[in-house]
C-alpha cells in the first residue's frame, strides 16, 4: 500500500468530522504521522500543556477536542522506533495557508512547513473522503521530506573538504613558513575542566558595537514558526 493510500485509510478508520478546509488539511498531517508509526499521545488542549513534551505517559489517546480551537491545532505523538521520543505538532491558520511545525523532545529548533490549502482540498464537500481531498500523494510527500524525516537530525557528511581532512570543528591555517596550523573552533576545555568561550569574530564599530570576549553570537529563528 502507497503511503497516500495508508493515509486516505486512517482518515476513513477515524472518520472525522471537518468544520472549514483547514480541518481537513490538519486531518492529513496528523494521518501522515500516523501512517508514518508515530502513536498519538495527546491533542487539542491537552496537548498545549508546559510539560507536555517531558510527561512520562506514551498511552495512546483518542482524536477527541482535536478541532475544538478555531485557528491552531496541537497533536503530541510517540514514536516507538526512537525509543519513544515525543513530537509536538502544531498547526496554525494563517490567512489561506497553514503553518506546520514540529520539534522533537531533545531537539533545540522545530522543523517547518507551509501548505497553501486550497491546492489540496476538493470541491465535494459529500461524505466521500477521497473526494474531499486533491493532490494528497504531493502533500504526503511534501510532509515526509519537509517534516517527518527531518524531526532527527541528519547524518549527511559535511561537504568541506578541509572538515573531513582535519576533523569537524577545527579549522587550519598556513603561517609564513608553510607550517599547517589547527585551530579549533567553538568553546575548549581548560586544564581544570571549566570551558573558554572564544573571541566573537564579528567586528564592530562605535555606531555598532560588537559583542564583547566570551559572548557567543546571537541566535535567530524564523518569525513563521509557531513555537
Amino acid at each position: 500500500m502507497s503511503i497516500e493510500k495508508a493515509v486516505m485509510a486512517v482518515i476513513r478508520a477515524a472518520r472525522p468530522s471537518f468544520r472549514n478546509v483547514h480541518d481537513k488539511v490538519v486531518f492529513a498531517v496528523h494521518a501522515a504521522f500516523l501512517s508514518s508509526g508515530f502513536v498519538l499521545t495527546a491533542t487539542g488542549p491537552d496537548a498545549l500543556a508546559d510539560n507536555v513534551l517531558s510527561s512520562p505517559s506514551t498511552d495512546e489517546v483518542g482524536i477527541d477536542n482535536w478541532n475544538q480551537f478555531e485557528d491552531h491545532y496541537a497533536f503530541v505523538y510517540v514514536n516507538p522506533e526512537k525509543e519513544s521520543a515525543k513530537v509536538l505538532l502544531k498547526c496554525l491558520v494563517m490567512n489561506g495557508s497553514l503553518l506546520v511545525d514540529a520539534l522533537a523532545a531533545g531537539s533545540s529548533e522545530p522543523v517547518h512547513l507551509e501548505i497553501d490549502v486550497e491546492n489540496y482540498v476538493g470541491e465535494n464537500g459529500s461524505g466521500n473522503y477521497s473526494a474531499q481531498y486533491k493532490n494528497l500523494e504531493k502533500l504526503v510527500s511534501d510532509l515526509d521530506k519537509e517534516v517527518i524525516s527531518k524531526l532527527y537530525g541528519s547524518s549527511s557528511k559535511p561537504s568541506n573538504p578541509s572538515s573531513l581532512e582535519t576533523g569537524e570543528g577545527s579549522r587550519h591555517d598556513t603561517n609564513d613558513a608553510g607550517v599547517r596550523i589547527n585551530e579549533p573552533r567553538g568553546p575548549q576545555p581548560h586544564p581544570s575542566g571549566v570551558y573558554i568561550p572564544p573571541v566573537n569574530p564579528i567586528c564592530g564599530g562605535d555606531l555598532y558595537p560588537g559583542p564583547g570576549a566570551g559572548m557567543y553570537p546571537t541566535r535567530y529563528f524564523s518569525s513563521k514558526s509557531v513555537f
